[in-house]
């Protein structure tokens, strides 16, 4: 899952070397840390959270066959 979401955030920031993607699991959920620069922030989240929400969907879908554990996609600042 962290290799799907660098793939995913790297073509959309200036900085990709930037992106860093932290796992932090518990008992019951899974929770991925997203971080990027400060001036990609507003690429990463997009008009309204459309590109976030867009990121986690895709996750989420992936996540659900891959891991019988919630999934959660943190993004940063």
């Amino acid at each position: 899952m962290k290799q799907l979401i660098e793939t995913i955030v790297k073509p959309l920031v200036d900085y990709p070397e930037e992106v860093r993607v932290e796992l932090d699991e518990n008992a019951n959920r899974i929770v991925y840390k997203l971080s990027v620069n400060a001036e990609d922030m507003g690429k990463v989240i997009g008009k309204q959270g459309r590109v976030a929400k867009a990121i986690r969907t895709i996750v989420y879908s992936a996540a659900s066959s891959h891991h019988k554990k919630k999934t959660y996609i943190d993004i940063q600042d």
